[in-house]
């Protein structure tokens, strides 16, 4: 059978994720969609209290969903659902697993790599992060969560732009691409985003398309020239973009924590050294790194090598053949928590040929 891909729907509390499920869940589109609502973290003693009620309420919807409340093991209920679905109980296409507002989505991306079961049934597709056009500056400044949700998106959805200006939509923008330059936004308000722009995304397959925001490119080369390297390099330049924010007294709030940084580098790397500085770095950083993405040139290779992670876990693959009129060189991104950026671009450098 196919493997059974997998959204993962994460976004700050009062976002709009419901709303957009909802409509997922009830509009005529001829997809059967099986959806988790992955209720899990904070709900302990409630568990104690439910245990008769993890065997899974499975209620079918009329447009062929169907939808699954699930407290505690997220693996537990997957693979229950692959099974049902084995066995001809219940038929469904592709899974929305959605989580807590408060919710870390490293750890339920994760499931699909660490376990066996899960592997097998099913493929990650995207996460997707609606993000509260309204509130999230303010909730990005308070609140790591939001900064992890917006970290870890391959698509970013904003919802309620009708009740902010299009000054202030800019500055969320730009903030939120200096957080994750490779989530592509659009809007969602209402819940009214397009199927297409939740669903089938591929953006965790390892592919040689690094989608990354030209304009984040040019302002990191444009703050790199006649720079030098040191301890504030990932954070300082955050305040050159902050000048279109009437919140003058905010400025030392938008630094956040969560960042990201570019590697570009026209020269190939030497294997043997990128793969110990690699692993090097996943060991010691591992935990603050949530998603890293780049597309290798490597010594004496004929094809590019697409590599990517989250946290500890990283998997490389081989991408397609050099054309003729390519330009050949590496492009990595790191998205993560505080990472030095003067010791991965300083390393990164050591392990070209």
């Amino acid at each position: 059978m196919a493997m059974i891909p997998t959204t993962i729907l994460t976004g700050f509390l009062g976002a709009g994720k419901t709303t957009l499920l909802n409509r997922i869940l009830q509009e005529d589109h001829g997809m059967r969609i099986a959806v988790i609502e992955n209720e899990f973290g904070q709900e302990n003693i409630d568990n104690e209290i439910l245990v008769q009620d993890t065997g899974e309420q499975i209620v079918e919807m009329n447009n062929g969903c169907i939808c699954c409340t699930v407290r505690g093991d997220l693996i537990v209920a997957l693979s229950n659902l692959a099974q049902k679905r084995e066995a001809g109980e219940i038929q469904f296409d592709r899974v929305v697993i959605e989580t807590t507002g408060l919710a870390n989505p490293g750890p339920v991306a994760q499931t699909f790599f660490v376990d066996e079961e899960v592997g097998t049934h099913y493929m990650l597709d995207a996460v997707v992060t609606v993000v509260d056009a309204r509130h999230a500056m303010d909730q990005l400044d308070q609140h790591e969560e939001a900064q992890r949700q917006v970290g870890f998106a391959d698509k970013l959805l904003l919802s309620k732009t009708d009740l902010v200006s299009e000054e202030q939509l800019a500055t969320l923008t730009a903030r939120l691409a200096r957080i994750n330059p490779r989530a592509p936004v659009s809007k969602s308000d209402f819940g009214r985003a397009p199927i297409s722009e939740v669903l089938d995304l591929k953006g965790f397959n390892l592919n040689d398309k690094l989608e990354l925001d030209p304009d984040f490119l040019l302002t990191e080369q444009a703050h790199e020239e006649g720079h030098v390297h040191d301890e504030h390099c990932g954070h300082d330049h955050h305040h050159h973009h902050d000048h279109h924010d009437h919140h003058d007294h905010h400025h030392g709030h938008h630094t956040d924590d969560i960042a990201a940084f570019v590697f570009k580098s026209n020269r190939p790397f030497d294997t043997a050294k990128l793969d110990e500085f690699l692993g090097g770095l996943v060991n010691v950083y591992g935990p603050r790194m949530l998603r890293y993405k780049g597309v290798l040139f490597m010594q004496d290779a004929d094809r590019k090598v697409v590599f990517q992670g989250v946290h500890q876990i990283m998997g490389s693959d081989l991408g397609a053949k050099w054309g003729e009129n390519d330009v050949r060189g590496s492009k990595m991104v790191f998205i993560g928590k505080n990472l030095p950026k003067d010791i991965f671009i300083s390393g990164l450098e050591q392990c070209l040929v």
